[in-house]
């Protein structure tokens, strides 16, 4: 080419333009939960490492701080009164857990096979959100021996009178029938949300097979809904452990400690004895019983496995 006069161009380079990275999120997600993460610190991780710090200490509010070792956690595993606050407070977890998951297992079937009304599942939730405290003193208006309603309304009928809350036998039984009666619909709901996430194919493939409506539930609904019932048995056993202000306003511990839960038997070393140190070493325990049993309940029902997949 050269020879018939042409003269060679220089080739040019294409240059491919180099894959941009993508800016990361980190900066702006970390700007949203930095209120989150600084009220965390502020309410939580701050008093738990300062009452962690209070357990091994001699502390009673009115003076410094003095540090005894592992004193008191000698104490607390010796103090028999810290026992039966756990044995009670376990009774009304067993009562409460057990109740309140069966009863909203039922009431979700029910919405899910039957009816899907707003105005019903609105109703269900309306105790949950009502305060705790204005729950059990209305139905300890409801219940009282002498002027609650329903004590009249038996004395009318020329029956007994019955101590729901005087009774040794009944107190903890009674607290835990209102805490159901409060927390049934949430827990519902909750159920109900899980159903809703099951095929609807599933259960139009049963009923061909001629499978009823109990086979249906237990073959079907119960296992693919096994997610969902952990997260509550979780949340409900947590919560259960944390009974406080129900007893705070109708028993107060009584009758003969019969009803003094675990929490508020805290509560009354800390601010009725001010054995603040004593009191921090009895929480300290409970949050590792309690993350014992929680691990334990995970294992068991295995609740990251879901066979909806």
């Amino acid at each position: 080419m050269t020879q018939l006069g042409l003269q060679r161009t220089p080739a040019r380079r294409i240059q491919v333009p180099r894959p941009t990275r993508p800016r990361g999120d980190g900066r702006v997600a970390l700007f949203f939960i930095a209120p989150v993460l600084l009220g965390f610190a502020i309410f939580y991780l701050y008093p738990t490492i300062r009452g962690f710090w209070w357990s091994f200490t001699d502390y009673s509010l009115l003076a410094d701080p003095e540090f005894v070792g592992i004193d008191n956690y000698v104490a607390v595993l010796g103090d028999s009164e810290f026992w039966n606050s756990m044995w009670v407070t376990l009774c009304y977890v067993v009562l409460n857990v057990g109740s309140q998951t069966l009863i909203a297992l039922l009431l979700a079937a029910l919405m899910h096979r039957l009816t899907r009304s707003v105005v019903l599942r609105t109703t269900l939730l309306l105790p949950w959100l009502v305060p705790n405290v204005t729950v059990g003193l209305v139905w300890l208006w409801l219940l009282d021996t002498n002027l609650g309603f329903v004590n009249r309304t038996l004395d009318t009928m020329g029956l007994d009178k019955i101590g729901f809350f005087t009774n040794p036998m009944l107190a903890i039984p009674t607290i835990s029938f209102i805490n159901t009666w409060a927390f049934v619909g949430y827990t519902a709901l909750l159920f109900y949300a899980g159903m809703l996430q099951i095929p609807q194919d599933t259960y139009e493939a049963a009923a061909i097979d001629g499978a009823g409506e109990l086979r249906t539930f237990f073959r079907i609904t119960l296992p693919l809904l096994k997610p969902i019932l952990a997260l509550v048995l979780v949340v409900s056993l947590i919560g259960s452990f944390q009974i406080f202000d129900t007893v705070a306003v109708t028993t107060k511990g009584g009758p003969v400690n019969a009803s003094r839960v675990i929490y508020y038997y805290i509560y009354q070393q800390a601010f009725t004895y001010f054995h603040m140190g004593y009191a921090a070493t009895m929480a300290i325990l409970l949050v590792l019983i309690l993350g014992v049993l929680t691990f334990i309940q995970l294992r068991l029902l295995r609740a990251s496995e879901s066979q909806l997949a």
